[in-house]
């Protein structure tokens, strides 16, 4: 079916920055005709989506209704080992055909006209099709199995659900490629366990959220209790490690590599850095060495809205859905494992203090993207600079970069045509 939204050469800037990604024009934040795009060419594109873990449906029948962009979309197990993932929307008059956040069902029943479907998303039933005494009715030749819901492709890695409107993308793991694979694989290599989950609403379009994501050198300046008390400083051991899109990437350190002589918090004139501060608790900040390989802090992205999360023993992945142009609706899902002892379990939710909406460490990030937000309205084609760490979009030794930030950019304007 072709595209009625509008090209993106049309709607977004016509040419991008003459410096390329090392440039980034206010108006990719405030351009409405531009968000429509996106919603075709990213989140309904050749692109994965994440929609939920295995184990928050773990019966056949079980569901959960979640977005993928502006669609709302609904993940069930519809069979032992089979999971389907399809628009919530009714094929006959566009209706919601599920409101509940999760659930049972043996099939998704239409609450306006009562079209029923199974667990596939096939339709098997139709109100009154044959009508009541030989009036009314549908027509002799309609035909059920051309009005089914709309079916997403959909593929599971390591506990994880991702779903796909396009037939033509890459097989999950060739999309992510052997790197990123490779850390989903680590985080997700022990059966899970849902620990809670919430949402805050942000007051930015949602690409200002995951460039702060993506941005590794922002955390020892935005965030005073990070470096107070030296949980992520950028004299620690870390990198950055991109695929060849640019668009997914991982950001980590090593906590106990933390050496401050000859570096800016040598000198204790960083905003983000009083040593005045202790905490009267010390067991919020408990935790222990959980991977083999010493990373305590690792921050995933892959592209476009999905971030996986380890800070130090806290463990959360994070989903961002577009609300608007200026608006967005951040879903965090915080984990553990099946095995975990009770005390690490009380670890785990005690360092959850440290993220969401007044997270001690998050709370800065649920903010600042509307700092920028809030004034780049009238400047529609100035421009961002990003060249900490050079103009280039590549893996890097060192987080003090905005690599990671331009290879997000490089992804995007492939996907958008820009």
């Amino acid at each position: 079916m072709p595209s009625t939204v509008m090209p993106a050469e049309a709607s977004g800037p016509s040419v991008w920055p003459a410096a390329g990604v090392s440039r980034v024009p206010y108006r990719v934040y405030t351009d409405p005709q531009l968000y429509a795009a996106e919603q075709e060419r990213l989140f309904r594109g050749a692109i994965w989506q994440f929609v939920g873990f295995a184990v928050e449906v773990p019966r056949v029948g079980d569901f959960k209704t979640t977005w993928i962009g502006d669609t709302p979309v609904i993940l069930v197990r519809s069979g032992p080992d089979e999971f389907s993932a399809f628009v919530n929307r009714c094929a006959h008059r566009g209706a919601v055909l599920c409101f509940e956040p999760s659930g049972h069902r043996q099939q998704f029943t239409c609450v306006y006209h009562n079209w029923g479907y199974s667990l596939q998303g096939d339709l098997k039933s139709v109100a009154f099709q044959r009508g009541i005494r030989g009036a009314g009715g549908m027509p002799d030749d309609f035909d059920r199995s051309q009005h089914n819901l709309r079916k997403l492709r959909v593929q599971v890695l390591s506990g994880l659900v991702f779903a796909s409107f396009s037939e033509t993308v890459a097989p999950l793991e060739e999309y992510l490629g052997e790197r990123m694979t490779a850390h989903v694989k680590r985080m997700f290599a022990r059966p899970v366990k849902v620990l809670g989950s919430y949402s805050q609403v942000l007051h930015n379009n949602w690409k200002l959220y995951m460039e702060n994501v993506k941005d590794s050198y922002h955390a020892s300046l935005l965030h005073l209790f990070l470096t107070t008390f030296k949980l992520n400083r950028l004299s620690m051991e870390g990198g950055l490690a991109l695929d060849e899109s640019g668009g997914h990437h991982i950001s980590f350190s090593k906590m106990a590599t933390d050496t401050v002589g000859g570096t800016d918090y040598e000198s204790g004139k960083l905003r983000a850095q009083d040593d005045d501060f202790s905490l009267r608790d010390p067991r919020v900040l408990r935790s222990w060495p959980e991977f083999s390989d010493g990373i305590t802090h690792a921050i995933q992205g892959l592209f476009p809205n999905m971030v996986v999360q380890q800070i130090q023993n806290s463990l959360a992945v994070r989903v961002l859905v577009p609300r608007g142009v200026g608006e967005c609706e951040l879903f965090w899902t915080l984990f553990g494992y099946e095995d975990d002892t009770p005390e690490q379990l009380r670890t785990r939710l005690r360092l959850a203090n440290l993220i969401g909406p007044a997270g001690l460490v998050s709370m800065e990030d649920g903010i600042v993207g509307n700092f920028v937000q809030r004034a780049i309205g009238e400047r529609p084609m100035d421009q961002t600079i990003l060249e900490m760490g050079g103009r280039t979009v590549e893996s890097q030794d060192t987080r003090i970069s905005e690599a990671s930030v331009r290879g997000f950019w490089q992804c995007y304007r492939q996907h958008m045509g820009l």
